[in-house]
C-alpha cells in the first residue's frame, strides 16, 4: 500500500555488484575492512554509480511538536521546552548544530507542531499546536494527518530538489517518546512495560505514568492497526505523521536516510507501511537506551552502526554516525586498485603449479 507515494524501487542491484567488484580490487585482503565494505556498495547502490560520489550536501531535518500526554507527567521536562530548543537550533547551540559541523551537515528545523509561536523561518510547514493526547483522544483529525504527511513530503522534495544528496531526520518534542513507543509496540504486538524507557529520564513514578499512559493508548490504537495513515491520526502526531512522509518520499525520490533514534524510527515503520520497500534507502545510525528502539530495528531489519547508549533525539546518533559512511565511501572511492599500485595480489603469492611434463 503506498497511499499517493510512489513506488519504491530498491537502490540499483546491479551497481552494488559492480561496487562489489570492485572491493576486491582495492589494495586490501578481500572483506578485511568489514562493514565499510558493505556500506560502500549501499551508497553506491543508491548513487546508481561505481565508484560512489562523497557526500556533498548532507542535511539534517529537526521534525519539532508538542504532545498533549506530556501534561500527565510523562517527562522529566515541561513542553515548554520544545519552543525553547528550537530557539536554540536556530542559534546554533544544540547538540545537533555541534555534531552536524563536525560531520559535514547543515541543519534545518521545522515546526509541525510546537505549542507555541515560533520564527516563521521554521513554521512554514505548521499543522497545529501540539497533538491531542493519546491516552484520552485521536492526536489528530483526518485532515491534520494528510496534512502532516503533505508537509513531510514537500519538505523532502525541497531539500532533494535543492541538491541534498543524504538526508537525516531527527526530533524534537517533550513527551514524544510516548506516542512513539505506542506505535512500535503496537506495530510489533509488545507489552506495555517490554517497550517502555526512561525518554528524557523520568523517575519510578513518572515511568509508571507512562506505561499506563501507552498502555491506555495502545488500546485505542489496536483497531486502526492495519491502516497506516488512520494508526497515525490515532496514535502518533502532527510531528511524527510529518516525519513518515518524510521518509516515504525521500525513498520514493531514491535519496538515502540515515535514521535517528526510537521516535524517527517509529516512523519508519509506519513509513514502511506507507510504502513498502522504502526501508531499503534507510541507514540506522544508532542503537538507543530507549527498549522499543531495538524492538524497531529488529522489525525493519537494519542494524544500527554504532552503539554509544545515547538517547537524545534531535537527529545527534545519526550525524554520530555520518563520519563512519564518508569513510565508507572514500575507501571505496578513493583506495587505489592493485593495478593501480603495482602491488602483487594474493594469487601472484600462490606456489606456481608442478611441471609433470617433463
Amino acid at each position: 500500500m503506498t497511499h499517493g507515494f510512489g513506488p519504491v524501487a530498491p537502490p540499483d542491484p546491479r551497481i552494488r555488484a559492480a561496487a562489489e567488484q570492485r572491493q576486491t580490487q582495492l589494495t586490501k585482503p578481500a572483506g578485511a575492512l568489514g562493514r565499510l565494505e558493505t556500506l560502500g556498495n549501499w551508497v553506491a547502490a543508491c548513487q546508481g554509480v561505481c565508484p560512489p560520489k562523497q557526500f556533498e550536501r548532507a542535511r539534517v531535518v529537526v521534525f519539532a511538536g508538542d504532545h498533549g500526554v506530556a501534561r500527565y507527567g510523562v517527562s522529566a521536562y515541561p513542553s515548554e521546552v520544545t519552543a525553547q530548543m528550537v530557539a536554540n537550533f536556530l542559534g546554533g547551540g544544540a547538540a545537533v548544530n555541534a555534531l552536524a559541523a563536525v560531520a559535514g551537515a547543515s541543519v534545518r528545523v521545522a515546526d509541525i507542531s510546537v505549542d507555541a509561536e515560533t520564527d516563521p523561518v521554521v513554521s512554514k510547514h505548521k499543522v497545529r499546536r501540539s497533538s491531542g493526547s493519546i491516552d484520552r483522544e485521536d492526536a489528530l483529525s483526518e485532515d491534520e494527518v494528510q496534512a502532516a504527511l503533505a508537509a513531510g513530503r514537500a519538505i523532502a522534495d525541497e531539500e532533494i530538489d535543492g541538491g541534498a544528496d543524504l538526508l537525516v531526520a531527527g526530533d524534537m518534542g517533550i513527551g514524544n517518546t510516548t506516542p512513539a513507543t505506542v506505535l512500535i509496540a503496537t506495530l510489533t504486538d509488545t507489552e506495555p512495560v517490554v517497550a517502555v524507557g526512561r525518554g528524557t529520564g523520568v523517575d519510578d513514578a513518572g515511568w509508571s505514568r507512562k506505561v499506563a499512559a501507552i498502555r491506555d493508548a495502545m488500546r485505542r490504537a489496536r483497531p486502526v492497526v492495519k491502516d497506516p495513515v488512520d494508526l497515525l491520526r490515532v496514535a502518533a502526531g502532527a510531528d511524527i505523521a510529518a516525519m513518515t512522509g518524510f521518509l516515504a518520499q525521500a525513498a520514493t525520490r531514491r535519496t538515502p536516510v540515515i535514521l535517528d533514534g526510537v521516535v524517527v524510527t517509529a516512523a519508519a515503520l509506519v513509513a514502511e507501511d506507507l510504502a513498502a520497500g522504502a526501508s531499503a534507502w534507510w541507514l540506522a545510525g544508532h542503537r538507543s537506551t530507549e527498549p522499543s528502539h531495538n524492538l524497531a530495528l529488529k522489525q525493519l531489519r537494519l542494524e544500527p552502526l554504532v552503539d554509544m547508549g545515547m538517547r537524545l533525539g534531535e537527529g545527534s546518533g545519526a550525524l554520530t554516525a555520518l563520519p563512519i559512511l564518508r569513510a565508507a565511501v572514500a575507501a571505496l572511492a578513493e583506495m587505489a586498485t592493485f593495478g593501480e599500485a603495482g602491488v602483487s595480489t594474493a594469487d601472484d603469492a600462490a606456489p606456481a603449479a608442478p611441471n609433470l611434463t617433463k
